[in-house]
């Protein structure tokens, strides 16, 4: 007796079980698992175009930040040079003759004045300048001309930076 003809579900269970559950497992995980390789090249570029439009910011962000330190510790020294004269002018404690009771120098400052047995310090110390990174100003005295860049020596009425940079605003840090 023969048999009869084997239905078309019947023919693709046989199929299946010849090639085995496995493979098909196989072939479903690779198209599901991971990225193509175009998918990783648009991230890519996407991170790329990202990262170069943060650069020029965060540069810009430091600069400014330097810009105020640099306004604050200008602020800050002259500060300290207005509190020395208005002492001396007040007569807390002798100054040079023709210094007008401006400091000498800006260790002056730091180091204080005897005034009736205690010592009278004006600035903790000298800052930093941001943007030479070092703790040298530029001074001039009251004999000097207002925009010099040399310092006469006789007593420091003014500081600025002796950075030759511009700043973001177009002017010249040591025109401060």
């Amino acid at each position: 007796m023969m048999s009869p003809p084997a239905s078309f579900a019947s023919r693709y269970r046989m199929r299946r079980r010849e090639r085995g559950p496995h493979r098909q497992a196989f072939v479903r995980g690779v198209r599901e698992r991971g990225l193509t390789l175009v998918e990783l090249i648009i991230t890519v570029a996407i991170l790329g175009i990202l990262a170069s439009a943060a650069i020029p910011v965060a540069r810009f962000q430091v600069k400014r930040q330097n810009e105020r330190i640099l306004r604050y510790d200008l602020w800050t020294m002259r500060d300290a040079i207005d509190r020395y004269k208005d002492a001396a002018d007040k007569g807390a404690f002798q100054t040079k003759v023709g210094s007008q009771n401006y400091p000498p120098d800006m260790e002056t400052l730091v180091n204080g004045e005897d005034v009736q047995g205690k010592k009278l310090k004006f600035l903790r110390r000298i800052p930093v300048d941001p943007m030479t990174g070092k703790a040298e100003w530029g001074l001039r005295s009251m004999q000097d001309d207002p925009d010099s860049t040399s310092y006469g020596g006789q007593s420091v009425f003014d500081v600025y930076s002796k950075s030759q940079g511009t700043a973001l605003d177009g002017t010249k840090y040591a025109t401060w």
